[in-house]
C-alpha cells in the first residue's frame, strides 16, 4: 500500500512526463492525478507511448479534486500560473512542490526585473523553501511549499557554493558558462528548437539577463553569508542533445588556495550525499554519466597560469534539474528514504 498520493499539475510537458516516469515506480507514493487541459480524457500512454502500461487518464485541472484525493501536488506549469493552484491547495492542507520559477526568488523586485511582471503572490515567498536538498534539507523537512531550483542553477550552485563558503575563492569576477540540451526549452513547437535549426548547431543565448541569473546570484550570495551580494556573468548555450546540462564555473582563487584544498572542501561537503558525485582532481564532469539519473557530477582543477579555480557540474536537466529533485524533496518532506523512486 502506498503511503501518500500525488498529483502532477501540467503533466503533458517534459518535466511532467519525467514526474510520471519517476512517481509511477515510487514504492511509497501513488500517482493519482495527472492534469492537462489539452489532453483531458486521454490515457497517458496515448500521449507518451513509453507509459503505455499506465492506464491513468489526464484530467482537466481541478483544485478541489486534487485536494480530496492527494497529499502532495507537483506544479509543472509555466511561470505565473503556479500561484492560482498553490494558494487553494495549501489552504486545503496539500503539500505543494513547484518546479516553475514562481517561488525561487526571494526578491519581488528581482522577479519583476527578470520576468517583466509583478509577482502574483509575494506573501507566499516568505513560506517557500528553496528545494535544493544538499543545502536546505532541514528546512525542506518542515516545508509546505517547496520551490525547486532551476536546471542551470542546480548545475552551478552545487559545485560553487562550498568553495565560496570556504573562502578559497573570490566572489568577484565569477563566470558561469553552461550548455543545455534542447529539452530545457520545454515541449513546444518553436522555430529555434526544431531539428533543422538545432542540429549541427551550438550557440549562446540570453548572455545578459537570463532568468536564471538572479537565482544563481541569490544562492551563491547566501553561501558567502548573510547580507552578501554578488554579480556574475552567466552565459548559457543551446547544444544539439536531448537531455543534459554541463556548467563550467571560473573563479579567482584567494591567496593560499590549492587544488588539494578545493578537493577537501568538495569531498567534505558531499561525502554523505547520494546524489552528488565528486570526481578525482583533474577529471571534469560529463553529461553522458548522469543522463536519466538524479546525480550531479562535479569536476574541478586549478589553472596556475591564471590563478583560477575551474569547476564543472553536469546534471540531467529533467531529473536532477527538475523532476528528480522534486521527488527527492518529496521524499525528505514525507520522511521516506531520500533515494525512493530515484535509483
Amino acid at each position: 500500500m502506498s503511503e501518500i498520493r500525488a498529483a502532477v499539475v501540467g503533466a503533458s510537458g517534459y518535466s511532467g512526463e519525467e514526474l510520471v516516469r519517476l512517481l509511477s515506480r515510487h514504492p511509497r507514493c501513488e500517482l493519482a492525478v495527472i492534469t492537462s487541459r489539452q489532453y483531458a480524457g486521454k490515457p497517458v500512454g496515448e500521449i507518451f507511448p513509453r507509459h503505455a502500461e499506465n492506464k491513468l487518464l489526464f484530467t482537466a485541472p481541478d483544485v478541489n479534486m486534487i485536494a480530496e484525493q492527494c497529499d502532495v501536488a507537483f506544479l509543472a506549469l509555466p511561470h505565473g500560473l503556479a500561484t492560482e493552484f498553490a494558494i487553494p491547495l495549501l489552504d486545503a492542507g496539500v503539500k505543494v512542490i513547484d518546479i516553475s520559477a514562481d517561488f525561487r526568488l526571494k526578491s519581488t523586485a528581482k522577479y519583476k526585473e527578470y520576468y517583466k511582471e509583478e509577482h502574483p503572490s509575494p506573501e507566499l515567498l516568505r513560506k517557500a523553501v528553496y528545494g535544493l536538498p544538499e543545502r536546505y534539507r532541514e528546512k525542506i523537512r518542515q516545508a509546505d511549499l517547496i520551490a525547486c531550483p532551476g536546471c542551470y542553477p542546480t548545475s552551478s550552485i552545487l559545485p560553487t557554493a562550498p568553495v565560496l563558503a570556504s573562502g578559497l575563492a573570490s566572489k568577484d569576477g565569477i563566470v558561469v558558462s553552461s550548455m543545455s540540451g534542447v529539452s530545457g526549452a520545454g515541449r513546444k513547437v518553436d522555430l529555434a528548437y526544431i531539428f533543422p535549426e538545432c542540429n549541427e548547431s551550438l550557440r549562446a543565448y540570453s548572455v545578459a539577463g537570463h532568468r536564471h541569473l538572479p537565482e544563481i546570484e541569490q544562492e551563491l550570495a547566501a553561501a558567502i553569508g548573510p547580507q552578501s551580494e554578488i554579480a556574475i556573468n552567466f552565459i548559457p548555450h543551446l547544444v544539439p542533445v536531448n537531455r543534459g546540462i554541463n556548467s563550467t564555473i571560473l573563479l579567482y582563487a584567494n591567496p593560499g588556495c590549492t587544488v588539494e584544498k578545493v578537493e577537501q572542501v568538495l569531498n567534505d561537503t558531499y561525502a554523505k550525499e547520494r546524489f552528488v558525485r565528486v570526481l578525482p582532481k583533474g577529471r571534469l564532469s560529463d553529461t553522458k554519466y548522469v543522463t536519466m539519473t538524479n546525480v550531479c557530477e562535479i569536476g574541478f582543477c586549478f589553472d596556475n597560469h591564471t590563478g583560477k579555480i575551474i569547476l564543472t557540474g553536469a546534471i540531467d536537466n529533467l531529473t536532477k534539474g527538475a523532476s528528480g529533485q522534486a521527488v527527492q524533496c518529496m521524499n525528505i518532506r514525507f520522511g521516506f528514504e531520500e533515494t525512493d523512486g530515484l535509483l
